[in-house]
């Protein structure tokens, strides 16, 4: 159960990026990440009495619980604007990479902290994480004109902010995976954790777009709130499944396949935008499939 609901996660999440790299360039970075936890904030506080309610935050734990809660969404939000603004300024195929290794991070803390994997699960991880970035390098693939065109105009400045975001995202995620499954989601509970990383990360969105003088006015626009309410019931989804996944699997294998996001929204450019999938990228679709059948057994 526990690997589904690891597969589900990253079907929720891939969604909700691509439509976040939309929702990023048309309104930036940090109007995104706000209205993005904003949504998710009210939508999982409708829908908790139905997940397990308050859990540890209301049953006289003391504020442990809601401090836990609070350094997780500390590190969601700055590792979710670093994402953002790797879209943002980036190119996909550069960045979704590199923020997509995130399991490595997770998995190293795992097995320092005392997690042991088997042969053939470890085999499974090292063909998911091969075959996500060998899926999502390819994305967006340009032919040889155009990616001349683009070498002589790009800047050097931005490509290395890109760049310098998506290994700050990357890190973030992989130690905020690590955290959430040994240490937050056991003291907060698998969907409170989910609404104290919304509320933290609502709160610090909004002071950071304070603090730099942006433009805070909801988006106007009916496609970018489409985008949002979108991107904001995904991404929760996609939290409390990869949590709820945690107390029932392997914190590094939960992780590893919540990767897979990258590839999923990759494999979405190509149904919905015609986007053509390389050779190389049918070959780690294929290597995914067969490192979820390792990690299955």
């Amino acid at each position: 159960m526990g690997v589904l609901l690891g597969v589900l996660t990253a079907l929720s999440w891939g969604s909700s990026d691509f439509l976040g790299q939309y929702a990023a360039r048309r309104i930036g970075t940090m109007r995104t990440t706000l209205y993005m936890q904003l949504t998710g904030l009210l939508l999982l506080s409708a829908a908790l009495p139905w997940l397990g309610g308050w859990e540890h935050l209301a049953d006289g734990s003391g504020w442990r619980p809601w401090g836990w809660g609070a350094l997780a969404g500390a590190v969601n939000v700055v590792s979710t604007l670093a994402l953002y603004r790797s879209f943002e300024i980036g190119k996909m195929s550069v960045v979704a990479p590199i923020s997509a290794g995130y399991p490595a991070v997770t998995v190293l803390l795992s097995w320092f902290s005392g997690e042991h994997l088997t042969a053939l699960r470890l085999a499974g991880i090292v063909l998911i994480l091969c075959g996500a970035v060998t899926v999502a390098r390819g994305e967006g693939a340009k032919t040889a004109k155009e990616a001349r065109s683009e070498r002589q105009t790009a800047r050097k400045p931005a490509k290395s902010a890109a760049i310098g975001s998506a290994v700050i995202s990357g890190i973030g995620f992989g130690g905020l995976f690590w955290l959430l499954g040994n240490r937050v989601v056991p003291a907060v509970g698998y969907a409170a954790t989910v609404w104290m990383i919304r509320l933290t990360s609502t709160v610090l969105a909004t002071a950071a777009i304070l603090l730099v003088r942006e433009v805070i006015a909801i988006p106007v626009r009916g496609r970018v709130l489409v985008w949002l309410f979108g991107m904001g019931f995904l991404d929760t989804a996609a939290f409390v499944l990869n949590n709820r996944g945690m107390l029932l699997e392997q914190v590094s294998v939960v992780s590893v396949l919540a990767s897979l996001y990258g590839a999923v929204t990759v494999i979405l450019a190509a149904v919905f935008l015609g986007e053509r999938l390389t050779h190389w990228q049918w070959l780690g679709v294929a290597g995914i499939f067969a490192g979820i059948g390792a990690i299955s057994v």
